[in-house]
């Protein structure tokens, strides 16, 4: 899949001069962000927010949030229970005591509202394709109580250990860790309620946080993921149960990482898109290419819009089996 180029213009050359940016990235902005330039002002001009997830499977949230207010900090509700908006902390958010002891976890609420859309259950058979560094994981786990079982894969060896660490941290009991690249799970007989797959991505959803990739963010790197995210998706529908679910999420706001993959797969698996009460309608056409009118329930999320991370999310039933 490659990646669209859209025409450059007097508009994207202004923009791509007064805000650092390849202009051929601007130019797929000004048809892919609403209010692109308030979207540029504020990744370039604005530190990206901190969110906190109060881990329940340790304390409740009312008694981390008095502990936390006790050591002046200033937290402000979001649309989640469990997660919070930092607004102001004396000391480092990942230094204190309860982050420590594994009361909190620190995770952007976009991360948050993909495991929100899964609806877990607390018996339920979880499958999360690519896990590192733990914290979508761990946030199932808390809505399972411990129970059931997530199967939590990560393809890099090196980044277990991590992974290991902030679970046990978090008091997880329920995964089983396996180096595993994705794809491969359909070499085995494994069937799941649902799955998540937060897809390994260009991540220009976070420059906000690591502006690098404004110079590091190319057209072969979208090409490149957005391949690996097609073989993913088709080895996740695979593996799912009848009427179970898997919720596709990626950091990226390119269409071929997104819209595109879902559009991929309407046609040759009996899925029903489903809807999602969070963030904006996704894109309905992008260079020449027009998706089905289902694309339309999976949701985009913008930093100058929402305060997260740019983020894409899809909710996917299984309705029966392959076409």
């Amino acid at each position: 899949m490659s990646c669209i180029l859209l025409p450059k213009s007097e508009k994207s050359y202004q923009l791509a001069t007064k805000y650092n940016f390849k202009e051929w990235m601007i130019a797929r902005y000004l048809a892919i962000v609403p209010d692109t330039e308030k979207f540029l002002d504020y990744i370039n001009n604005r530190a990206s927010n901190q969110y906190i997830r109060i881990n329940s499977l340790k304390i409740d949230i009312d008694t981390l949030k008095q502990k936390l207010l006790d050591k002046d900090f200033k937290l402000e509700k979001t649309l989640l229970s469990e997660v919070f908006l930092i607004k102001e902390s004396k000391f480092p958010i990942g230094a204190t005591m309860e982050y420590l002891s594994g009361y909190y976890y620190i995770q952007d609420l976009s991360s948050c509202l993909a495991v929100e859309c899964l609806d877990i259950e607390e018996h339920d058979v979880v499958l999360d394709m690519a896990a590192s560094p733990g914290g979508k994981t761990s946030f199932m786990a808390q809505k399972m109580n411990n129970r059931g079982m997530i199967l939590a894969l990560e393809s890099e060896r090196k980044r277990l250990r991590k992974m290991m660490f902030n679970l046990s941290r978090c008091g997880v009991m329920n995964t089983v860790l396996w180096n595993l690249k994705g794809e491969k799970i359909i070499n085995y007989d494994f069937k799941f309620d649902k799955v998540l797959l937060d897809a390994p991505c260009s991540c220009d959803g976070i420059m906000q946080k690591d502006p690098t990739r404004k110079l590091t963010y190319t057209t072969e790197t979208i090409r490149y993921c957005s391949i690996r995210q097609s073989h993913l998706i088709e080895s996740a529908l695979k593996v799912v149960k009848p009427n179970g679910l898997l919720v596709y999420a990626t950091c990226s706001l390119a269409p071929e990482e997104n819209e595109f993959v879902i559009n991929s797969i309407i046609d040759k698996y009996d899925i029903t898109v489903e809807s999602i009460n969070y963030g904006v309608d996704s894109l309905l056409n992008f260079g020449d290419k027009i998706m089905n009118k289902s694309i339309k329930f999976t949701k985009r999320l913008y930093p100058h819009i929402h305060n997260t991370a740019g983020f894409f999310i899809a909710k996917i039933r299984l309705n029966n089996i392959n076409k």
